[in-house]
């Protein structure tokens, strides 16, 4: 009797199949498809919600409406937030915040923040801004999108945006590293952030993730984790001139590393105890 499946439909069933063992057995496909899942949600989403956020054009709480809804995310990859520190944050008042920088899961952290935030704003990379409806949405939150490469308008960009935490009582939430480095330290500090919260004689707020242990792109390794988020008190500048950058962003970062290693360390032992 002739099989009433087609290859193609035999194929498709097969590779159904077999998705639980290589889920189970493979990293690399466990990576690729959990990084796959998170962006493919929080697209979906930002798709979705373009028409709320299009009624408030470049308004920062339109990241409050976004989170309520990307959040979920991080149980799709299987990663929980622990949110230490949150008492030192004043919705009347305007930082300059800075993190460190391991992955693009940071924005998944960010999600669980903004609702105790409120009027927070992020610097990112120009590239993200055309990355379809999440940069077309991330844009029309009031994402400040910089092209480090063109240093004199970036500065400018900068300076407008810090120009509007003061007016509107906001955040403006910066990598100081410049880029993503998931390898158990802290990089050294840009001196952008520092030179606008000088200038405009605002608090810097460090925030810090702890180590992403859970995830490692050499060995594509994604497993489920924990991730410790601990807001700082914030560090004043007021009287602070350029000649105390180094200072500042000397004390910021240190602070941020004792941090760093302490909630790192706390994971671990948990990690352990779990075993």
């Amino acid at each position: 009797m002739a099989s009433s499946y087609s290859y193609p439909e035999l194929f498709l069933a097969g590779f159904i199949f077999t998705l639980p063992f290589l889920y189970e057995k493979c990293n690399f496909f466990r990576y690729y498809l959990k990084f796959f899942l998170y962006y493919a949600y929080v697209l979906i989403w930002c798709t979705v919600l373009l028409p709320v956020v299009l009624l408030y054009p470049r308004d920062v709480t339109n990241l409050i409406v976004a989170s309520r809804f990307c959040r979920y995310a991080s149980h799709i990859v299987g990663i929980e937030w622990e949110l230490r520190g949150l008492e030192h944050w004043d919705n009347e008042q305007c930082y300059i915040v800075i993190s460190n920088h391991q992955s693009s899961l940071d924005i998944l952290g960010m999600f669980e923040m903004w609702p105790r935030m409120k009027r927070c704003t992020v610097v990112a990379k120009r590239p993200l801004m055309f990355a379809g409806a999440f940069g077309f949405g991330a844009w029309l939150s009031g994402l400040v999108f910089i092209d480090r490469l063109k240093t004199e308008k970036a500065r400018l960009l900068m300076k407008e945006a810090t120009d509007r935490v003061i007016q509107e009582k906001t955040k403006l939430w910066v990598f100081p590293e410049g880029a993503r480095y998931n390898k158990g330290c802290i990089q050294p500090f840009k001196k952008g952030a520092f030179y606008l919260a000088i200038d405009a004689q605002i608090p810097i707020m460090p925030v810090v993730f702890s180590q992403y242990y859970f995830l490692d792109s050499e060995t594509k390794t994604f497993e489920p984790g924990k991730v410790v988020i601990t807001t700082l008190p914030p560090i004043p500048t007021k009287g602070m001139t350029r000649d105390d950058l180094e200072a500042l962003s000397d004390i910021a970062r240190q602070q941020m590393i004792e941090v760093f290693n302490e909630s790192s360390k706390d994971l671990v032992k948990q990690k352990k105890v779990a075993i």
